[in-house]
């Protein structure tokens, strides 16, 4: 029985998870089954099956972990073995939303059992192929190989939606096919693109080697994501989810617009242990977006708030998704570095989406809630103290111990985590009467539950990373990132003609500047909207791979970086990382807003617009990231590089940028700004995104000071105006 560190209130809004639902709340949880964790309500042996499994799945992981001497191929290809099994068992082909499916169908069965084989298959004969086959597949390797494949697209299909598998099959197609000359004439030079390749061969590319499905994107799933997804499921099982919204309902939930601040503090604190936003939603949603009502916000608003704020989960260290694990095998530094560098940008994404409730609350004349109906902080502090053991070991010994490796942590947190929790069953068995072995039984149940949600969890992360291997492993094989670098550089190219002519035509400007200038931002431009696209159909992870694989290299290219610096890419990668976080809350699909909305009785699409109204501010700081690469603690050309001072001068400037844009973006300061006002709050805002220079900081600060005042004394001239009353 775990301890109830609960809202003191008997308003049921306040109350935590796991109390009474309402139809809206179970609505969104139904969509958080269906996309993440399987939609399927099996029962009898079958559920205790998936049970077994799943338990099995964390025992492998953890077990691998500690060994830590597997064969890599190996370790991959028994995750994808694990996640093959459990997403054609608990993910139905076609959903029915409130018509769960009991049982298991035959045809599920059949291809469950056929793409686990094919796994296991190249388990055993991968030895062979690699020795005695010379790494050339026999007949037998290459239509095993292709039911992998295919059986790889359809469970994609079911766990992640159908934007993978197409955009999968249309790379393949491409392999298969070669084209050539796609661009000709009086339009650039001919692309000299691939050939074409055989059937054989891409199969050989895909399934036989680690350049494909069991390449670095599901080799980072299998060796350290699986671990921290886990540590997550057991952390929240534990009660600190609920503990981390008790907090923050007490610490914010009575300012101005208070229990908006309060999921915008929760959602910061479940972020780092979670890099889901649609369980987010879900999960800190049905408390803080029936407050939000409560006190003034409309259904639109509230779950918009829900939606921007666990969204940018996914920007808080250590987790940050499964993307943060793979960026740093990709620019190939350590992860504490990787986190050290995403902690300030994080701390200023969430301190400016507090300042956007803020400004929405002073807009709409909202106030918080009475304090005798929040929880007591300091009681649930005192409660709940010891939830900050595991997170404290595990942040701690990431960014202080060079040695440490990030799966080792994560092991030894989970062992921390499974003592305290037979220690609490047990604790407070005993204060409600029971016996130590039912608290010890307890226990075992709670983390079997912890098991099973952690690799349930696991299913769509593992596929997604497989699925986007057959992607990166087409770019690798026919070198497609060329010929969309020659695309891009002719889009760029024409660009900076274009204003080389324009400028040169004003003296005293350097032209070749402003051309490189705008040829970069249409490029990073372009990549905005292809990450925002993709982002409707993909997952995060999946978004990052494939943004990472095809475009963060040709943006490289146009700003003339060096593709194996990790001090120069760092920056292009987090652009990309950032849009497609973005992309979780832009419309028109856009899960997590449909999850808000089912909780909120608000309409989906509206949810969406007005959440990505809220995520402006985001975009803007990934154009500082890239433009400023001081915010991410570059400096003299090295991570980790810059002091104290100008860390503290770079997060104030950045910040009030930051401010100035939502204010703009918002049309609220101090109150309703006019277009000349907004405008001067945007070339504000602009102005600080590369803020070295004290003169330009200065006249930004100027012009967001000349804003206030100019709206404070409007605002004595002008007779008072009725406010909507809170709530």
């Amino acid at each position: 029985m775990s301890d109830p560190t609960r809202p003191i209130s008997t308003d049921p809004s306040l109350e935590p998870p796991g109390t009474e639902m309402t139809e809206g709340e179970r609505r969104a949880l139904e969509m958080v089954e269906a996309a993440e964790t399987g939609g399927r309500k099996l029962w009898g042996w079958q559920k205790t099956l998936v049970t077994v499994i799943a338990v099995a799945w964390c025992i492998y992981q953890m077990y691998a972990a500690q060994v830590g001497n597997i064969d890599t191929l190996t370790l991959r290809a028994i995750h994808l073995a694990f996640a093959f099994s459990l997403a054609y068992l608990v993910f139905p082909f076609r959903k029915s939303p409130g018509k769960p499916q009991t049982r298991v169908p035959w045809y599920d069965w059949i291809l469950g059992l056929l793409a686990t084989g094919t796994a296991i298959y190249l388990i055993v004969q991968y030895p062979s192929i690699a020795t005695v086959q010379g790494g050339v597949l026999t007949n037998v390797d290459v239509w095993i190989g292709s039911g992998m494949v295919l059986l790889l697209l359809l469970a994609a299909w079911r766990t992640i939606g159908i934007a993978m598998p197409i955009v999968a099959s249309v790379f393949m197609l491409y392999a298969l096919t070669g084209p050539r000359g796609l661009i000709r004439g009086d339009l650039g030079p001919q692309l000299q693109l691939h050939a074409g390749q055989t059937w054989p061969q891409v199969v050989g590319q895909l399934f036989a080697n680690t350049e494909g499905i069991f390449g670095t994107a599901i080799g980072v799933s299998a060796q350290i994501v699986f671990l921290f997804v886990l540590f997550g499921a057991v952390f929240d099982k534990l009660g600190a989810g609920d503990w981390f919204m008790n907090v923050a309902q007490g610490a914010l939930g009575g300012f101005r617009g208070g229990p908006a601040k309060a999921s915008v503090l929760s959602s910061a604190l479940n972020g780092i242990i979670s890099g889901s936003a649609v369980s987010n939603v879900v999960t800190g949603g049905n408390i803080t977006i029936g407050t939000m009502k409560r006190v003034g916000y409309s259904a639109e608003k509230a779950g918009a708030i829900e939606v921007a704020s666990s969204s940018n989960g996914q920007l808080m260290p250590p987790v940050m998704g499964a993307a943060a694990f793979i960026m740093a095998q990709n620019l190939n530094i350590e992860y504490r570095t990787l986190i050290l560098a995403a902690a300030i940008p994080a701390f200023l994404c969430y301190g400016a989406l507090l300042v956007v409730v803020h400004l929405e609350a002073l807009k709409l004349g909202l106030k918080g809630l009475p304090r005798n109906e929040l929880p007591r902080v300091r009681q649930t502090l005192v409660k709940g103290w010891y939830y900050l053991v595991p997170l404290v070991y595990l942040i701690g010994t990431l960014t202080i111990n060079p040695e440490a490796t990030p799966e080792r942590v994560a092991l030894n947190t989970i062992f921390m985590m499974i003592a305290m929790m037979f220690i609490q069953e047990v604790y407070f068995g005993r204060k409600h009467g029971l016996s130590v072995g039912q608290g010890l039984i307890d226990g075992g149940r709670k983390l079997i539950e912890a098991f099973e949600s952690g690799a349930r969890s696991m299913i769509g992360i593992a596929i997604a990373t497989a699925a986007a291997g057959i992607i990166v492993g087409i770019v690798t094989i026919t070198g497609l990132g060329f010929g969309l670098a020659d695309i891009v550089q002719l889009v760029s190219d024409g660009v900076r003609n274009l204003l080389m002519g324009v400028v040169g035509l004003i003296p005293g400007l350097d032209a070749g500047a402003i051309a490189g200038f705008g040829a970069i931002l249409i490029v990073l431009m372009m990549a905005q909207l292809i990450a925002l696209i993709l982002g409707m159909g993909l997952p995060t992870t999946a978004n990052y791979i494939l943004m990472s694989a095809l475009i963060v290299p040709i943006i490289a290219k146009i700003a003339g970086l060096d593709n194996s610096n990790p001090v120069q890419m760092l920056p292009v990668h987090m652009f990309v990382f950032y849009f497609g976080i973005m992309a979780d809350s832009t419309p028109p699909v856009a899960l997590a807003a449909f999850a808000a909305a089912a909780i909120s009785g608000g309409n989906p699409v509206s949810t969406g617009v007005q959440a990505f109204k809220y995520e402006l501010r985001t975009a803007l700081l990934a154009y500082m990231l890239f433009f400023n690469p001081q915010l991410l603690l570059i400096a003299n050309n090295r991570l980790s590089g810059l002091g104290f001072g100008d860390a503290v001068f770079m997060i104030l400037f950045a910040f009030i940028g930051l401010v100035a844009f939502s204010a703009a973006t918002m049309r609220f300061l101090h109150r309703k700004t006019n277009p000349l006002q907004a405008l001067l709050l945007l070339i504000a805002s602009f102005m600080l995104i590369i803020p070295t220079h004290l003169l330009v900081n200065l006249l930004a600060l100027g012009l967001i000071a000349a804003v206030y005042f100019w709206q404070k004394a409007g605002s004595r001239r002008e007779p008072p105006t009725s406010l909507p009353a809170a709530a």
